[in-house]
Order: C-alpha cells, then sequence, then structure tokens
C-alpha cells in the first residue's frame, strides 16, 4: 500500500483570503466632498464662515489582475445640492494606492473650485432681499497633496482584504498601525478675498486671499475588520499630529509660520462578500487644519461610494484545480487496501 502525500498546513494565522489571480471586474457609484470653515474675528459680529462645495455623483469603473489595478472615474452631470443656492463645484481628484506587505500607500491630488458660504444672508441684505440664504464664491479654490504610508504592525491584518475588493476576511483581524504623512493644503482666491468685503477690517490676515501649510507628521491608530456570514467591516482609526509650515497671503505678501497640528485618520467599510461577488460601501476621511494667532482654518475631504464588482476566475488558475481533483482521483486506487 502506497502512503499518501499529506496535504500542506493550512495557515490558520492569516485569517484572510486574497484574489489576486483572479480577474476584478468592478463598478461604482458616489460623490466627493470638500468643505471647509475659517473662524477669525470679522466685523459685524460674525465669528465663523462655512464654505460649501456642491458635490456630483461620480460614476467609476475599475478592473484589477495580480498587480496591476486600474480605475475610470467621470463626473456625472448631476449636483447634489441646489445650483441655485450652492452655485457649481469643478473638481479634479486623481490617487495613486499600492500595498506592499505590511504597508499601504496611497498619493493623492485634490483640486475643487467653486464654493457658497453658508447662510450669508444673516449679515448680507442684499442676498436676502433676493431670496437666497448662502453667497456663491466661484473662484474660491481648495487644493491638497498628501504622500501617505501606513505601517501594520500585526501580519494578520492587510489593507486590500480589509477594504472587501481584491480578497477578503475569513474571520477577525485587527492590529495597531503607524501612519507617516506628508501635505500641501490650503485655500485661495486669485481674484478677490477669502472673506467677504462685508466683514473686512485692516489687518491682512483677514484680507487674505489664501490660506494653508505644508505639514509632515506620524499618526498611530488601531485597526480592526471583522467577516460574519459574508459580512464584512472594517475600522481604521488613528489620532496624531504634524509639524507645520503655514502661511497666508495677501496679493504678492506671504506670511509664514511654525506650528503643530493634529490630524485624525479615518476609514470606514461594510459591505457583503462571497469569492465570486461583492457589494462595499467605503469612506474615508482626512481633516486638516490650520492655526495662525486668531485664524482656524479647518478643512475636510471625504468620499462615501458604493461598489460593486465580480471576481472571474482565470483559465489557469481553473486547470490548476481541475489537475489537482485529477491527482486526488488517481492516487485513491493506490491507497487502497487490497484484498
Amino acid at each position: 500500500m502506497h502512503a499518501q502525500k499529506e496535504k500542506e498546513p493550512i495557515n490558520d494565522s492569516i485569517p484572510f483570503e486574497m484574489f489576486k489571480n483572479d480577474v476584478i471586474i468592478s463598478t461604482d457609484l458616489g460623490f466627493y466632498s470638500a468643505p471647509f470653515s475659517i473662524k477669525d474675528n470679522y466685523q459685524l459680529g460674525v465669528s465663523t464662515l462655512k464654505f460649501k462645495n456642491n458635490p456630483k455623483l461620480v460614476a467609476g469603473l475599475g478592473f484589477s489582475y495580480k498587480w496591476f489595478a486600474l480605475r475610470f472615474g467621470i463626473a456625472l452631470p448631476v449636483n447634489l445640492k441646489s445650483k441655485t443656492k450652492f452655485g457649481e463645484t469643478d473638481y479634479y481628484d486623481i490617487g495613486l494606492r499600492f500595498n506592499l506587505k505590511q504597508t499601504f500607500t496611497a498619493i493623492e491630488f485634490r483640486n475643487y473650485k467653486g464654493f457658497a458660504i453658508k447662510d450669508a444672508y444673516k449679515w448680507n441684505d442684499s442676498i436676502a432681499d433676493n431670496g437666497s440664504v448662502n453667497q456663491i464664491r466661484p473662484n474660491t479654490t481648495s487644493i491638497s497633496v498628501s504622500a501617505n504610508v501606513w505601517w501594520f504592525k500585526g501580519k494578520e491584518f492587510n489593507y486590500q482584504a480589509a477594504m472587501g475588493k481584491v480578497g477578503h476576511y475569513t474571520g477577525e483581524g485587527k492590529t495597531w498601525y503607524f501612519k507617516s504623512t506628508l501635505n500641501l493644503f490650503g485655500v485661495s482666491n486669485l481674484y478677490e478675498t477669502l472673506v467677504p468685503t462685508e466683514l473686512l477690517d485692516t489687518s491682512d490676515r483677514v484680507n487674505a486671499n489664501g490660506v494653508g501649510a505644508v505639514d509632515i507628521g506620524f499618526i498611530p491608530g488601531y485597526a480592526y475588520v471583522n467577516r460574519i456570514k459574508n459580512w464584512q467591516f472594517s475600522v481604521i482609526a488613528g489620532l496624531g499630529g504634524v509639524i507645520q509650515a503655514k502661511y497666508y497671503t495677501k496679493g504678492s505678501e506671504t506670511r509664514s509660520f511654525l506650528g503643530i497640528a493634529p490630524r485624525i485618520d479615518l476609514n470606514l467599510m461594510v459591505g457583503y462578500s462571497r469569492p465570486k461577488y461583492f457589494i462595499l460601501l467605503t469612506s474615508d476621511f482626512d481633516i486638516k487644519s490650520v492655526n495662525i494667532q486668531d485664524l482656524n482654518y479647518n478643512q475636510s475631504y471625504y468620499n462615501v461610494r458604493l461598489t460593486g464588482g465580480f471576481r472571474i476566475k482565470t483559465k489557469q488558475k481553473k486547470s490548476k484545480q481541475k489537475d489537482l481533483k485529477i491527482r486526488e482521483l488517481t492516487m485513491l486506487p493506490s491507497i487502497a487496501p487490497k484484498l
């Protein structure tokens, strides 16, 4: 009687399954937003100005196989808010993301042009007389360039598997992580001051055309993911700080300052995943801030996307599985006891 070849032991310490050898085709629908606020001691007793963009629906089509991944996105001609109240926002959101062992890297460029100052009717009578509530600022622009690297301590955590598209979990995964971040961001208006003329005083800070910062820092955090009866959810959250070279500009003049600022990291996902298909709801937040004397600028970039897709086995993988079944069948007679 011939001895049967033992199967390789399964590594139970890795609670996720990757599908990089499958062709993955997905489509998504969502929106991107970048509201910000500016606080200072303005005229007429106003202390806070809230700027809101008008998000559009964005449709995307994605493809991935092994190490290669590609996604095309296009903004649909559908504003989520009233164009009369919030105007129209033109924006670009370009990113490069990749996973290498226990790290995940994201490089992103964002540009949003066209905002509305919320509830401006409270201090601008002409807006109230025209039956509107917000003041539209079509030339106000928000820009962000960032490079981020997450390092996850535990080998049982994989970012791509936690997000549920290229892989999914078979149980629970959790670990501490460490994020390094480098950013250049700010808001500006090349044609007028950021603050409406009704609220201006004689200080350069209030009459600024732009405010922003270049910063570098580190964020410790905790990542948790679980999959129960094909339903998977994940939370990646951290709080840290950055060292900033911050500034504001008035015309051709720029004043710079050094300082520190807090930084929040937050990524969320919930969805349903089986080996052949998945549907996911994802959201991530990039929250930044600058404090110069009495001026406080707070910016939040975030997006919400609903993604669905299929994982298609390649012929090569199918043939390997078929060969494995044939080997198992041919081995059965050889291990049967002789009568």
